[in-house]
């Protein structure tokens, strides 16, 4: 028996008028996934607990049975993981966005409008690496663009460590607890950094991320990436937000010695494959996805089945409808949760059955498309295959899940061990 368990980003939702009151996930056409309903049990989970409205690498953290209020040190040091940059403890990691300055700190956009392009992202990431010096404390730093908009920075002190205890400059998101959150409704104004503790190393810290910030909006400001975007109509990308800052790599067990399995992990973005790397898990860090459905979700199920015989357990995360429940575009998300139903699942099922796998397909979060921003809504839960039973329910969506027999999952790092027990029924 094998386990293939599958977390589309953000694909949980709340009812839109324009959809007839329905979810863009019970709007869709999905009848493999309905199939997988039918023939297992539903259910809701809030991914990390009631009241949080998680960032992806903290509800990812939680699916794969990890407590993220034990085990999360934050984002950035997840994505500098991801990444492959060497991060250590006592260096200082932060999630990155370019995005688009105004005047008097005013944010025109915190993601250049999704229109800056990897490239584009790399030649001004390589502008800022030659021309800036730290001058607020010794210290070194590494800026690496990802993909789009997405960017991550590493510092690292020459004579001291650094503490990740700072706010964030990224006003969309406030550090709770250790804990990522979205923030409803919030000012779209450039922030300053701010120490959390009454430490030097914080006080460093926030003053390295300020210096940084500043210093990369006169590079960027007048160069020219931006003064060709301005000429073609396009938002300049002249200023860096960064948020959820880390010091500390998390100590988190090792997932295949835990549960005596061999893991590997599918995943578009770099925090999922850093937070799979620091698990153990086997990691491959999938072609960006190209805006062609077919062809991406196709590439996904193929590099799934090549690896099927050497792993017991497949942990795969899929970006999709994440960015159009960012957008407030419900209609796209329904027609992406569609694609995906057809070309990942629909062809991953002619290839796999029910009776020698176990499916679990889920989402991070929920990212609804009226808020434009994570929720801590409870997402939908299937588990079919193996010796699960069937429930024959109607389609796999949130209204049906609600009434499903595994009820409501209080915390989602109760999920991986039901699925390790089910794995050895």
């Amino acid at each position: 028996m094998k386990l293939i368990y599958i977390a589309i980003d953000g694909m949980g939702d709340l009812p839109m008028a324009e959809l007839g009151n329905k979810t863009p996930l019970e709007a869709a056409n999905t009848p493999n996934l309905d199939f997988l309903a039918k023939n297992g049990k539903t259910g809701l989970m809030y991914t990390v607990r009631k009241g949080v409205a998680p960032e992806s690498d903290v509800a990812v953290i939680s699916l794969l049975g990890y407590d993220p209020f034990k085990y999360s040190t934050g984002r950035g040091v997840i994505e500098a993981v991801g990444a492959g940059l060497n991060m250590k403890d006592g260096d200082l990691a932060l999630r990155c966005n370019f995005a688009t300055l105004g005047k008097g700190k005013e944010i025109i956009d915190r993601r250049v409008k999704r229109s800056l392009t990897t490239e584009e992202a790399a030649m001004l990431g390589a502008a800022v690496n030659e021309k800036i010096t730290l001058e607020s404390c010794p210290a070194t730093f590494e800026f690496r663009s990802t993909l789009g908009h997405r960017a991550v920075l590493l510092f690292k002190g020459k004579a001291h460590c650094l503490s990740g205890k700072i706010t964030n400059s990224d006003p969309a998101y406030s550090y709770v607890n250790g804990i990522g959150e979205a923030t409803p409704d919030a000012e779209m104004v450039l922030k300053r950094s701010e120490p959390l503790e009454d430490t030097e190393e914080a006080r460093n810290a926030a003053n390295l991320v300020n210096e940084f910030i500043e210093k990369t909006h006169e590079v960027w400001e007048d160069h020219p990436i931006n003064k060709k975007r301005v000429a073609e109509g396009k938002l300049k990308a002249n200023c860096v937000l960064t948020r959820d800052a880390g010091s500390q790599l998390p100590k988190f067990f090792n997932i295949n010695e835990r549960y005596n399995v061999k893991f590997a992990a599918l995943a578009d973005m770099h925090a999922e494959s850093g937070i799979a790397q620091l698990a153990g898990m086997e990691t491959t860090l999938l072609p960006s996805p190209s805006g062609d459905l077919e062809k991406d979700c196709t590439l996904r199920v193929k590099k799934l089945l090549d690896i099927l015989p050497s792993y017991d357990c497949f942990y795969i995360h899929l970006k999709g409808p994440d960015e159009p429940g960012h957008d407030g575009n419900c209609n796209l998300k329904t027609k992406v949760i569609a694609a995906i139903d057809k070309y990942f699942f629909g062809l991953l099922l002619k290839e796999i059955s029910l009776k020698d796998h176990i499916f679990c397909v889920t989402c991070d979060h929920a990212t609804p498309c009226f808020l434009k921003v994570h929720s801590d809504t409870p997402v939908p839960l299937l588990i079919s295959g193996g010796k699960v039973n069937d429930e024959k329910v109607g389609n796999f969506s949130e209204r049906n899940c609600g009434n499903g027999s595994l009820g409501i999952l209080e915390r989602g790092c109760e999920l991986m061990p039901k699925l390790m027990e089910l794995l050895k029924e």
